[in-house]
């Protein structure tokens, strides 16, 4: 059934709900994806920065978004971890009863704890559950501090509890990818279904060039547990030239980090970046046990190789040998090995571009159409 057909079909009262809108990253993306399907949905979300959503706010400032109270403390950029505790009870207080259809997009914030009626049908979303919460990577570091760290644990001890209570809410839950699958079955003790998130293929597929450039490419947030640090020290070591695309708070930090073969790009618009990936002789990402990741599938699209840390989502997109290569070790010494024996004429561009298109956005969004229309002819 086509998108049209089944929007012809089912015409919910819907609404989304969304963590919050500080910054863009590929949680993001599938919120827009999202608002494509369902355009006349409001947003509802705990707090608003437009300006940290940098070159993407032009595309979201004339949403409909509804946010919480913490929108209203001074300081609320700054209080968004420390009141993460709250989190749970800021989504509760949003009033959805008049909508038949909830998705809620979420990832550290808790946004699948909202209350709906109980004849509507809510699905959610889940990019991964809390980080913070399970042990894995995340990008601040409140455990530097002994005070933040005890305070921390106490709060975090808590709010584990509160998210398994909280993720038996939706009827649905969606994993952004079959190693998020996983963490949902372990902390949550549910099935889900898996969809990944979606990317533009024929914007990356068009800036695809004949002969690729010499340098190697990592773009996303410059923040810790990306991985970027890693990059970074294999190809100053090596001396091969890298473009580094995105910013963030361990920007200083990496400069401090690199060789003269290094350029820092900064933040570049969403038409620039496919020639970037097009003329890359690879991407490389070293995120430990990354969610899901659209860096490489983005890459591919463009026809360039990936170079991955063999772990978390990377596994799901990149084929060994055929799309890229793995490193085993979360380490500059372990990417090293493989970048001193990379040959990037290896790698076909349309082998690159046929695995990306597993991944794109029409595909996202019938199924999304698909389960809802499912769940709907259920209820």
């Amino acid at each position: 059934m086509s998108i049209m057909s089944v929007k012809t079909v089912l015409q919910p009262k819907v609404a989304i709900v969304h963590d919050y809108l500080r910054e863009y990253g590929g949680a993001e993306r599938v919120l827009e994806a999202l608002h494509e399907i369902y355009p006349e949905a409001p947003i509802y979300t705990a707090y608003l920065n437009l300006e940290g959503l940098g070159l993407h706010r032009e595309r979201i400032k004339d949403w409909n978004i509804k946010t919480s109270w913490l929108q209203n403390l001074p300081l609320a950029n700054y209080l968004i971890s420390p009141l993460r505790i709250l989190a749970p009870m800021i989504f509760e207080g949003f009033d959805l009863k008049e909508y038949d259809l909830v998705i809620s997009s979420c990832n550290t914030y808790f946004s699948k704890a909202v209350i709906t009626k109980p004849n509507s049908l809510h699905i959610s979303y889940i990019h991964t559950p809390p980080r913070y919460l399970y042990g894995y990577a995340t990008s601040f570091n409140y455990k530097k501090n002994p005070l933040t760290r005890i305070l921390g644990e106490i709060a975090n001890h808590f709010l584990r509890l509160y998210d398994f209570e909280v993720s038996e809410r939706p009827d649905v839950l969606v994993a952004n990818s079959k190693n998020v699958a996983s963490r949902i079955q372990k902390f949550y003790r549910r099935d889900s279904v898996v969809i990944y998130p979606p990317v533009d293929i024929e914007k990356f597929k068009k800036a695809q060039t004949a002969a690729r450039g010499d340098y190697f490419l990592s773009v996303g947030r410059l923040v810790r547990g990306k991985g970027v640090d890693i990059i970074v020290r294999a190809c100053s070591e090596l001396g091969v030239p890298l473009k580094v695309v995105g910013s963030g708070p361990e920007l200083a930090v990496l400069r401090r980090l690199a060789g003269r073969s290094v350029e820092f790009i900064g933040s570049v618009a969403d038409t620039d970046l496919p020639s970037f990936y097009a003329n890359a002789q690879a991407t490389i990402v070293a995120s430990v046990d990354e969610d899901f990741g659209i860096v490489p599938v983005e890459s591919m699209a463009s026809g360039t190789p990936v170079i991955a840390f063999a772990g978390g989502g990377f596994l799901e997109t990149v084929i060994s040998g055929k799309t890229g290569e793995f490193f085993k070790e979360a380490t500059a010494e372990s990417l090293i090995r493989v970048l001193e024996n990379f040959e990037g004429s290896r790698y076909e561009s349309e082998d690159c571009q046929k695995q990306a298109e597993k991944f794109s956005e029409d595909i996202f969004k019938r199924q999304i159409l698909k389960l809802v229309a499912d769940h709907l002819k259920i209820n």
